[in-house]
């Protein structure tokens, strides 16, 4: 699920200082005082969270947070009816709580678009779920998508178009939660 960025939300300061504190992991720093930071300095990553509801998206973040999760996959479908962008190698992301707070920033480091019956064994295990087996990433994402498909007019299917991402953690954000 994703969230844009909008000065209206409680949570938009908070956002904006986590990618303050954050972004010198990615690399975007102010260069000098005179040329401050640029057009990717100033825009604020897209933040997100994972899965479609409180639980899902708290426990997967903890995954990542662990070091467990490195990877993730979205139908196809998502991204054309949320009117997404794919992901793209490099991109950035703050990966929000259930709350909406940030708590990791992450980029991309490859993005495959394969049927759900050809995600291969090992990126089922870098989403560092269950038992991290292809028969349970592929039992439970079945059980997900038909959740979250149906709503959307779609139908699942073995054939179903899967963009799977692989990611590394640059910033976590430690604290209560």
């Amino acid at each position: 699920m994703t969230d844009d960025l909008n000065p209206e939300d409680d949570n938009a300061a908070a956002i904006l200082a986590f990618w303050e504190a954050a972004r010198h992991r990615a690399g975007v720093v102010r260069t000098s005082v005179v040329t401050g930071l640029g057009v990717t300095g100033a825009m604020v990553p897209p933040t997100w969270s994972f899965g479609d509801n409180a639980a899902l998206a708290d426990q997967l973040l903890d995954l990542v947070l662990a070091g467990e999760k490195t990877g993730t996959s979205t139908a196809l479908a998502e991204f054309e009816h949320a009117d997404e962008p794919l992901p793209v190698k490099g991109d950035l992301s703050i990966v929000l709580d259930s709350a909406g707070q940030p708590r990791a920033l992450v980029r991309t480091t490859e993005v495959a678009t394969v049927p759900f019956d050809q995600v291969p064994a090992e990126h089922a295990a870098a989403e560092g779920e269950d038992d991290r087996t292809l028969a349970t990433w592929r039992a439970e994402h079945e059980k997900y998508w038909r959740r979250v498909l149906a709503p959307l007019g779609e139908e699942f299917s073995e054939q179903l178009p899967v963009v799977t991402e692989r990611f590394e953690l640059l910033y976590p954000r430690t604290g209560d939660r």
